[in-house]
């Protein structure tokens, strides 16, 4: 069996839009999924308990970031690199090791997380009276450390497919086991869900990567010592940037926390997770299928900028349109995702859509510094850019209350774009490509033209200023889609009609 991971030139963009509608179509089911979960999480708990919600998935997060130690990650790169020679030996040997390595990650996540409960409760809330959630979430710890290496596994194989179907099944364990137990016995069923919904996505993701045909692989203990020090030298690095990420998020939760209390910090949760709904599919298909082919093209830097900026393309002209209605219709999508209680974060919502039109744009670039392995400048772009995030929120939440917290995405994205964008000349001499700038102009001026709008418009004109804005995005999206595709890449009758109104 040989992998085959670098796709032809003519093929780039069909492959871009394959993956990325494999992964967009099981994050739409998601989607409808956690329209269910939240407007069911909304109506009985309030924004108390999706505030509640959303600290502990910060727990779970900050735990598996430091007993994981960055192996998710690096195996993904680990795999792609066995794949690209074709020795399905070399792929053997990495998976075993890298399973091996999860499950003794996974049991660490366990006993951190647990033996820490008492500080952390205090930490977060002041009190001892969520030890016992917090030793129960250490499980879910455990069964997402163990999963990680199965995931990297399918993932560093570019089993985009697999990742969709899976994708699929974390939502639909969400919400069945979530819901029931929420609606029987309120807050307290918050821990014991997100532990359920933690073993049945494991077991999912375990089932998917039996899938997966390799020879049986012998380590001895020195060659699994080899693997995983392989896996943990650039593991330390992705261990270090998942950390700053989680670490911030749950940092910015507590401030909004200590400002406004559980219903701000409910607020902040149910913005943030509708500010990444829509971009979220093309992030998550950015990740599994273009960081796998860029590692395959790191050496050659006239591919790899190439790669980047198919992929910057695609994916603006994917996001750009949904991002500009998600701003345009922020109050009628929080009321319909969650209910009237959550009104207060409609300009929260604006800030963050925003920021993720920014980290659109720079996201396919910073890939070429983890593609690269150059762990000082990755670990010193997250470290800035954390400082950056947290110093921001703990200046402007305090003065612009929740609201802050989006204007503080805004800005670390407005400066991380000039950062990475600096970084990546040096490294490869990228430069964005004459279409990628034209769409960025673009996009990036009809937004901050409909964020204006709502901010000195009456309500109807800032309405139909974004609508219109909208509707032009779509119809210029289609059409520059529709040419990067080759003839073949579209069914004869569905290529005639875009072709024809778009």
């Amino acid at each position: 069996m040989t992998f085959h991971l670098t796709p032809s030139r003519s093929q780039t963009y069909t492959q871009i839009l394959k993956s990325t509608i494999w992964m967009g179509g099981s994050s739409l089911i998601n989607v409808a999924l956690s329209i269910t979960r939240n407007k069911a999480l909304a109506i009985v708990l309030g924004p108390e308990g999706v505030g509640l919600m959303g600290l502990y998935g910060s727990m779970i997060d900050i735990a598996q970031a430091i007993a994981g130690l960055g192996v998710g990650g690096s195996g993904v790169r680990q795999i792609a690199e066995a794949a690209g020679t074709g020795d399905d030996t070399r792929i053997s040997r990495s998976a075993a090791a890298l399973r091996h390595l999860s499950v003794l990650l996974g049991l660490l996540g366990l006993l951190l997380l647990a033996g820490l409960a008492f500080p952390i409760s205090n930490l977060t809330f002041g009190n001892h009276q969520h030890v016992g959630a917090i030793v129960l979430l250490a499980l879910a710890a455990f069964f997402r450390l163990v999963s990680s290496g199965e995931t990297a596994l399918i993932q560093g194989l570019r089993g985009i497919s697999s990742l969709a179907r899976i994708n699929v099944l974390s939502g639909l364990f969400a919400t069945i086991v979530t819901i029931p137990l929420v609606y029987c016995f309120g807050e307290q069923a918050i821990a014991p869900a997100l532990v359920g919904t933690a073993a049945l996505s494991a077991l999912s993701v375990w089932w998917f990567s039996r899938q997966i045909r390799l020879p049986v692989a012998m380590l001895s203990a020195r060659q699994f010592g080899a693997e995983s020090a392989a896996l943990l030298r650039l593991g330390f690095a992705f261990m270090i940037s998942t950390l700053l990420t989680f670490g911030a998020a749950y940092a910015i939760r507590i401030i909004v926390l200590t400002e406004g209390g559980v219903q701000a910090a409910g607020l902040y949760q149910a913005a943030w997770a509708i500010g990444g709904l829509y971009t979220g599919f093309i992030l998550q298909a950015m990740g599994t299928d273009f960081y796998p082919r860029l590692t395959a093209s790191i050496g050659n830097e006239e591919d790899c900028n190439r790669l980047v900026n198919e992929q910057a393309e695609v994916s603006m002209l994917l996001a750009g349109p949904g991002l500009l209605a998600t701003l345009t219709l922020a109050p009628f999508v929080m009321n319909f995702f969650y209910s009237k209680e959550f009104e207060g974060a409609v300009e929260l919502l604006r800030w963050l859509c925003l920021g993720m039109m920014l980290r659109i744009v720079v996201w396919p670039a910073g890939f070429i510094i983890v593609a690269k392995g150059a762990q000082k400048i990755f670990l010193c772009t997250e470290v800035a850019a954390t400082v950056v995030h947290l110093g921001l929120a703990w200046l402007l939440v305090p003065k612009l209350g929740v609201s802050g917290a989006g204007v503080a995405f805004f800005g670390l994205y407005l400066w991380h774009s000039v950062l990475i964008y600096a970084v990546v000349r040096r490294l490869t001499g990228f430069r964005w490509s004459a279409a990628n700038r034209r769409h960025g102009v673009i996009m990036l001026s009809l937004s901050a033209l409909v964020f204006l709008a709502f901010g000195n418009l009456p309500p109807w004109q800032a309405m139909l200023t974004g609508s219109v804005a909208v509707i032009l995005t779509t119809i210029y999206s289609l059409r520059m889609l529709v040419r990067l595709l080759p003839p073949e890449a579209l069914p004869a009758v569905v290529r005639g009609w875009i072709t024809r109104w778009a």
